[in-house]
């Protein structure tokens, strides 16, 4: 199922369940879950659109994403179980691709299991770049990091970075 889009400004709605006349009128809340037009997605607002012409799966990736960018980064955080307190790299990249149903694996993987994982070189829509030491995922034209410039823990990293180093892996069609 695809989530609606997002609309710049909100029609008032009459409450479910009231009889008309002087029902009680209320703005929906924001869409948790929001798109954009076109095939990238987009950072705004504190958190990653999805891009409306993605696939579901990695539509649902970009939002399980967003559920992490309150988190702070945690060694281990994310390998005993998908939810935890704190995050690191791998589990952060584990969590995002479990959103989507991406990872095909029923445990979090550390950095080193992605080196082996999914298929060799870039995704069309997902690709995990890999080393013994670190790990991250660009989905959708945003990269998922732990590491970068400003606050610490999972979070869309805008701007460049290096692949030097790092193996490059993606989900089987994606």
């Amino acid at each position: 199922m695809k989530a609606p889009q997002v609309q710049e400004s909100q029609q008032q709605e009459q409450a479910p369940g009231s009889a008309g006349g002087a029902g009680v009128d209320y703005v929906p809340p924001a869409d948790t879950r929001p798109t954009v037009p076109g095939s990238r997605a987009v950072f705004r607002d504190g958190i990653a659109y999805a891009p409306a012409a993605a696939p579901v799966e990695v539509q649902e990736a970009v939002w399980a994403a967003n559920d992490l960018l309150d988190k702070p980064y945690l060694y281990g955080g994310g390998h005993q179980d998908f939810e935890s307190s704190g995050y690191d790299c791998s589990g952060t990249v584990s969590y995002a691709l479990n959103g989507g149903g991406l990872l095909g694996s029923e445990l979090p993987l550390d950095s080193t299991g992605f080196m082996s994982w999914g298929e060799p070189g870039k995704g069309a829509w997902v690709t995990v770049y890999t080393n013994p030491g670190h790990a991250f995922v660009v989905i959708a034209g945003l990269r998922l990091d732990t590491s970068g410039p400003g606050e610490k823990g999972p979070r869309w990293r805008p701007g460049k970075y290096s692949t030097r180093g790092f193996k490059v892996r993606h989900p089987e069609y994606f």
